[in-house]
């Protein structure tokens, strides 16, 4: 067969073909606009000029310090302006940044710098002593550089070799520093909750952070230089690519050390805040935060939520105080989210609640997601698009991982016939769009009936007095299973009791699906919001 005449004498070169990475986009943006606001925290103002020349300093001082391409530098930073600069000066040395959940424990950490390798890792002084701890069991010790924040911590205890400021002074702001020659090349190292046994280390690549912090700004319609407030810990999921997105856009970080609604209030009035991204339990804090906390603002104000789907109550509660809510949904594997609920002119028709409940939908793929199904997870086969038959969310695409790290069984079988297999239950809309019923694990088989944990909440969550809410399942010796429900009411409603709540679901669900057990408790959560479900399964189980 003869060759096609498109590839004759169209080779390609180092002019018209080059690997993609989210490293191009604080460099543009750098010349483009030095003197635009890149990082607001407290009192500190850098411009993108000078953000620039700090992260190419500490390429430079990583490369000093012996640290070679390829190999790991950790972080255990909350959102300061350092743990947005490593996303971009750890790459640019040739490494790769491990963000640290800075939740967890000293065996947590220490089981993570020893499988990633990591060489070098940054640390927050108010993590000192888990840091510490950790290293201390290690052979191979990192070398450790204290990150100094004074604003809120103005006698931290300093553990490393030396301060980060110090470490940037040692490195060349003209550091000729390395893009990828290979847009396979690890990018960044996450890792999962480990809920069920040794977390597993998720392995990104150059391209798949270009191609995902792209489709943010396509996804949310985002304009230039947006203000884009620090909710979601940049740890997560490198804070679903964000840090290169704001880069990609020239936009502001406004870094916030600690989550609290009514600092996020008064962010979004006083720094103009315009975009912010965070867990349902974010949403929640601003929804029952006191009036005199609230902010009047007159700016447009939007947030992409993750996670278990918001209640269709904080949804339409948000959005009374002129917050535009796009429900997105992802996972570690994904860098982040890859699906959002597009939203349809049509839509704004409709009554709030219904509004609401159509945007608690899990949506429709993101443009760089190459292709999104629900089918059988054994067959492959997508299921009917009827809204009722339930299969597993298969994806693919660019944005999928390179693989669990040192786990080639575990890479195998998440990949499985082409498809990253989520492991998330959920039905296929005649519209297009998915909508998640359930965790494969968190699924309630009462009976021989299967009970939505999903469903359960949301009709706790339209309890007036509800503020929290979750389901698990609790053995059974004649159903197998039954609905458990952990709540946290709000305070000041009045006395609500446990046949308050089973009532109340009665009457809006199949009595099957109301919980037989009701328990009034604080709910457990990891760092990002996410209620920990692990935990409340065993407390059920002792009741």
């Amino acid at each position: 067969m003869s060759q096609s005449i498109f590839e004759q004498g169209l080779p390609q070169t180092p002019a018209n073909h080059v690997a993609l990475s989210p490293l191009t986009f604080i460099e543009r943006t750098a010349s483009v606009y030095p003197d635009y606001p890149a990082v607001v925290y407290g009192e500190l103002r850098r411009d993108w000029g000078t953000t620039w020349e700090r992260c190419r300093r500490l390429a430079s001082a990583i490369e000093k310090r012996g640290i070679q391409p390829g190999e790991t530098v950790a972080a255990m930073l909350p959102n300061v302006p350092a743990m947005f600069e490593a996303h971009f000066g750890v790459p640019l040395a040739g490494c790769v940044l491990n963000t640290l959940n800075i939740r967890l424990d000293a065996e947590a950490i220490a089981y993570m710098l020893a499988h990633g390798e990591a060489k070098a890792i940054l640390v927050d002084p108010e993590f000192a002593d888990v840091i510490e701890e950790a290293v201390a069991t290690l052979d191979d010790k990192p070398l450790i550089i204290d990150v100094a924040d004074p604003e809120f911590m103005p006698e931290g205890r300093a553990i490393g070799a030396l301060e980060y400021e110090a470490l940037l002074a040692e490195g060349d702001p003209a550091y000729p520093y390395r893009l990828p020659e290979d847009e396979w090349q690890a990018i960044s190292l996450n890792y999962t909750s480990g809920t069920t046994g040794k977390p597993k280390g998720v392995v990104y690549h150059h391209r798949g952070a270009y191609l995902n912090a792209t489709s943010n700004i396509l996804v949310w319609a985002m304009p230039h230089h947006p203000v884009y407030l620090w909710t979601l810990p940049m740890f997560h999921c490198n804070g679903w690519c964000f840090p290169w997105t704001i880069a990609a856009a020239a936009g502001t970080s406004v870094c916030l050390r600690k989550v609290e609604p009514k600092r996020i209030m008064d962010l979004i009035a006083d720094e103009g805040v315009t975009h912010f991204s965070g867990a349902p339990i974010v949403l929640n804090g601003l929804v029952n935060l006191p009036d005199d906390q609230k902010r009047d603002f007159s700016h447009e104000v939007k947030v992409t939520t993750a996670g278990a789907a918001p209640p269709a109550s904080v949804i339409a509660g948000v959005e009374r105080m002129g917050i535009d809510v796009t429900h997105v949904y992802g996972l570690t594997e994904v860098y982040g989210p890859v699906t959002s609920c597009a939203w349809r002119e049509a839509w704004n028709e409709l009554p709030a609640e219904e509004r609401a409940r159509l945007k608690s939908r899990q949506g429709v793929r993101y443009h760089m997601l190459e292709a999104l199904c629900v089918a059988d997870p054994n067959t492959l086969e997508p299921v009917p698009k009827d809204g009722a038959t339930i299969g597993e969310i298969l994806m693919r695409g660019n944005n999928v991982m390179k693989g669990y790290l040192k786990n080639a069984a575990a890479t195998e079988q998440a990949l499985e016939g082409g498809w990253y297999h989520t492991g998330d239950l959920a039905v296929w809309h005649p519209d297009g769009y998915i909508e998640i019923k359930d965790r494969s694990k968190d699924i309630i088989i009462s009976g021989g009936e299967n009970i939505s944990t999903i469903e359960v909440e949301d009709c706790i969550y339209s309890h007036p007095a509800v503020e929290e809410a979750a389901v698990v399942a609790k053995p059974d010796e004649k159903w197998g299973e039954t609905p458990c429900a952990f709540v946290k009411l709000k305070i000041g409603y009045g006395e609500v009791t446990e046949q308050d709540i089973i009532d109340h679901c009665r009457s809006h669900l199949a009595h099957f699906k109301a919980p037989r057990t009701v328990i009034f408790t604080e709910l457990p959560k990891t760092s990002t919001g996410k209620i920990q479900k692990f935990v409340l399964r065993d407390e059920a189980r002792k009741q």
